[in-house]
């Protein structure tokens, strides 16, 4: 038999309503101050993003030179660039440097912080020491490379010196200008990753690992059952920021081989400079960078759905 059953709210408490309408106007004063406070950061998304985001939309819609006349054009662009084979080239280009460096910046980041553990001596120095090349302008960093690269550079006279033989052209052949590129790149960017890792090993719980430990395990099945598990968060963090910018590497091959040999080393971004500042072809420019955005949030997006299977939030 149902009950009809009343709540008798206590002495001198204000009635429901009254409640909910003391709160409305609290939270519309919160969403004013919150615009406030938010308000210079989306504006400057709006106009320094969104906005030339959708202008480079609709610039890839027409024939737009510099000067002269514009031409709507539709799709040709797109077209355009899928039958030129210096394009194609191109996006090749770019994803053998996206799967020769992405995998080496996080095992090499990932290595060495492991090995500068919270047991190593001097470990801050180390950390102070990996960091520098990401602080280093790219420029320079890319000048001082570019010289030891270089035939009778200190590459090229170490192997004469202790093996009597030259090194190969590095920079000015097709088969070594790319692996040329990804081992600057790599020492170049890995020191951001490095503390990204060595942040996230310094939350394992050392009393997890001596478990583990006196229950016999080993320093690899330490690291694989305890260990990988409660750093997955950051290796997706650090591996979903360095696809998404080696994607738009621009600098290290620009400065080293301007591209060459032929077209060898010349990646999307460099395309997209080309034939915006040099052949004045704005509209083709916007097309290929719309791509490369196109195909960087594809893979983005595939990483957040393919996440799920092996990070680990609840450790």
């Amino acid at each position: 038999m149902a009950t009809n059953t009343t709540i008798v709210a206590p002495p001198g408490a204000p009635p429901s309503g009254a409640v909910r309408a003391g709160r409305r106007p609290a939270l519309r004063r919160d969403g004013r101050y919150a615009g406030i406070f938010l308000g210079p950061s989306l504006a400057g998304l709006a106009v320094f993003t969104l906005f030339p985001t959708l202008m480079a939309l609709g610039i890839s819609l027409f024939d737009w030179p510099v000067f002269g006349e514009r031409t709507f054009l539709g799709i040709d662009n797109y077209t355009h660039l899928l039958h030129d084979p210096v394009f194609r080239r191109v996006v090749l280009n770019t994803v053998l440097f996206v799967v020769l460096y992405v995998p080496l910046n996080v095992v090499v980041s990932l290595g060495l912080a492991v090995w500068v553990g919270p047991k190593i001596r001097g470990r801050q120095a180390f950390r102070v020491l990996f960091f520098i090349p990401v602080m280093t302008p790219m420029v320079a960093n890319a000048m001082v490379w570019k010289l030891l690269f270089q035939p009778g550079g200190l590459i090229d006279s170490g192997m004469q010196s202790w093996f009597g033989i030259d090194a190969p052209n590095f920079l000015g052949s097709s088969t070594w200008a790319m692996p040329a590129i990804v081992a600057m790149s790599v020492w170049q960017g890995f020191g951001y990753n490095f503390l990204v890792f060595s942040a996230a090993l310094d939350q394992v719980p050392q009393s997890q690992l001596e478990s583990a430990q006196i229950d016999g395990a080993g320093p690899l099945q330490r690291f694989r059952y305890v260990t990988w598990p409660m750093i997955t968060p950051a290796i997706f963090f650090a591996t979903t920021m360095t696809l998404i910018t080696s994607f738009q590497v621009f600098a290290q091959p620009f400065i080293l081989t301007q591209g060459g040999p032929g077209v060898s080393t010349q990646t999307i971004v460099m395309y997209v400079y080309n034939q915006g500042w040099q052949f004045l072809t704005m509209g083709l420019a916007s097309a290929a960078g719309w791509v490369l955005f196109v195909i960087i949030m594809a893979i983005t997006a595939i990483q957040f759905v393919g996440q799920r299977k092996w990070v680990n939030y609840d450790v």
